[in-house]
């Protein structure tokens, strides 16, 4: 595949392994994020878009570390996906000791595990809106070890050392990429 594929051609291989409404959603934040930390940079937002879209496509088949994302490599390997964006995809999975070089597979990083924390701080506010959701809260909820157990704290904090971000202001960033699809993401 010599050119970038289209992003409707990413969506329709996410929704053929992505079974699961949320995980589409979470597909769609941090795709969001990811071009908007592409504009910031000066980077190509549909590549990055398209990291941010696929990075857990394999999930609800190969769920486990020995799987995740390795198969889902080799599947977008198999249909011509660029090199890069593979890597950067397996570079989301510090277990897989992936060295992270560029900015995109440091921001995929970064963003993934903090577009699913606001999702769970938006959705224990009383209206369930991303609007509502300040980031005082996602900091406070972030020190709560009980809330959102699932989501990995450390990932979120080793992407924003590498990318040289701030807790305030990688957290204010990420918000506001969501926010213009909040409507897509339920919230």
């Amino acid at each position: 595949m010599s050119q970038l594929p289209a992003r409707a051609e990413a969506w329709a291989l996410l929704c053929e392994y992505t079974q699961s409404e949320s995980l589409r959603k979470h597909a769609l934040g941090v795709e969001a994020a990811m071009r908007a930390y592409a504009r910031h940079y000066g980077e190509d937002e549909d590549r990055w878009g398209l990291v941010g879209m696929l990075h857990d496509f394999d999930y609800e088949k190969y769920p486990s570390l020995e799987e995740h994302p390795l198969k889902g490599s080799e599947i977008l390997q198999a249909l011509g996906y660029p090199d890069d964006i593979r890597y950067a995809i397996l570079c989301h999975a510090p277990y897989l000791g992936m060295a992270r070089h560029s900015r995109m597979d440091k921001a995929i990083l970064a963003v993934d595990e903090l577009v699913g924390f606001i999702t769970a701080v938006a959705l224990v506010q009383p209206a369930k809106k991303l609007a509502d959701v300040k980031v005082s809260s996602v900091k406070k909820k972030l020190k709560d070890k009980a809330f959102a157990r699932s989501v990995n704290r450390e990932d979120i904090y080793l992407g924003m050392q590498d990318l040289s971000l701030g807790l305030d202001e990688h957290i204010t960033f990420v918000l506001q990429a969501m926010l213009p699809i909040a409507d897509d993401l339920g919230l």
